[in-house]
């Protein structure tokens, strides 16, 4: 299979980003249950537009952040989306560097995002430092290196891999995307895409795994690390019961603990923008 083109990775992002909101993450905002001051129709709005600076052709991976998270903040006002864009730039880029005669799967995919990563320079630090005050996500404090509230002095890959312990996100950066293109791409697999019912469960997947695997770096930005571990514990438990009652598209156990979450202002926002990237990635190479 030849690497799609523009419209069909623009279409699965957009796709991905739906799914984010039509799936009932337990803490997340859904179409069926807003939440933290925000609401889906803000997801998608937000997604629409940053698709235009994400999907800039050949453009720097620096560019491609700010541009988003501007369009988002003109568009929406608030940040839906910081961390979606921070993971979707790297692999728009990467899709543009795979070879026409290549076939495209995973591995030449999450190579071709390496070859982008490897390649950051502080400009590209720079002005993803400057998307990142914009957006201005909760609970950002002072880094003991290279903090966003001072000019960056390394490239980009390098100021993440500095903050890869903390932040999930971050650690993509670092080790070349392998949570994504790993335990997020198989959770994903293994639920299977193919179908609404299907894809949503294949998106709850992924989300579960992220949670239960890694305490979220948004949780504990602003809830500390002990709250952030106990929501992975409970995720793991959550996501074992789900998938022994056979992945079901709606299970009020999940829906009783995303009411849970919401009462004491849990976000897992983190675990929702690695599995938004998962499935950009498996909806493309399905």
């Amino acid at each position: 299979m030849p690497a799609p083109d523009d419209a069909h990775a623009r279409a699965a992002f957009l796709r991905a980003c739906a799914l984010d909101v039509e799936t009932r993450k337990p803490g997340n905002v859904s179409i069926a249950s807003a939440g933290h001051r925000m609401t889906a129709a803000q997801f998608i709005e937000s997604a629409a537009v940053a698709s235009a600076g994400l999907f800039l052709p050949g453009a720097r991976i620096g560019a491609r952040i700010l541009e988003a998270v501007r369009r988002t903040s003109d568009a929406v006002g608030c940040n839906t989306n910081l961390g979606i864009v921070l993971l979707a730039a790297p692999l728009c880029a990467g899709l543009e560097r795979l070879p026409g005669n290549q076939a495209f799967d995973a591995k030449h995919w999450q190579a071709a995002t390496e070859s982008v990563l490897a390649s950051l320079d502080v400009e590209d630090a720079r002005l993803a430092y400057r998307a990142i005050a914009l957006a201005n996500p909760g609970g950002l404090g002072e880094a003991p290196e290279q903090s966003v509230h001072a000019p960056p002095t390394v490239d980009l890959r390098a100021a993440m891999t500095l903050a890869a312990d903390r932040d999930s996100i971050a650690r993509q950066y670092a080790n070349g995307f392998a949570d994504v293109f790993g335990a997020g791409l198989d959770a994903a697999r293994d639920a299977g895409i193919a179908g609404i019912a299907n894809a949503q469960a294949a998106m709850l997947d992924a989300f579960l795994t992220f949670l239960c695997t890694w305490p979220d770096s948004h949780i504990v930005r602003k809830a500390g690390a002990a709250m952030a571990q106990s929501v992975t514990r409970d995720a793991a438990m959550h996501r074992a019961n789900w998938r022994a009652a056979g992945r079901p598209s709606h299970a009020p156990e999940l829906d009783a603990w995303d009411a849970e979450l919401k009462a004491q202002g849990i976000n897992p926002g983190t675990s929702a923008d690695l599995a938004v990237a998962a499935l950009f990635i498996a909806l493309l190479i399905a």
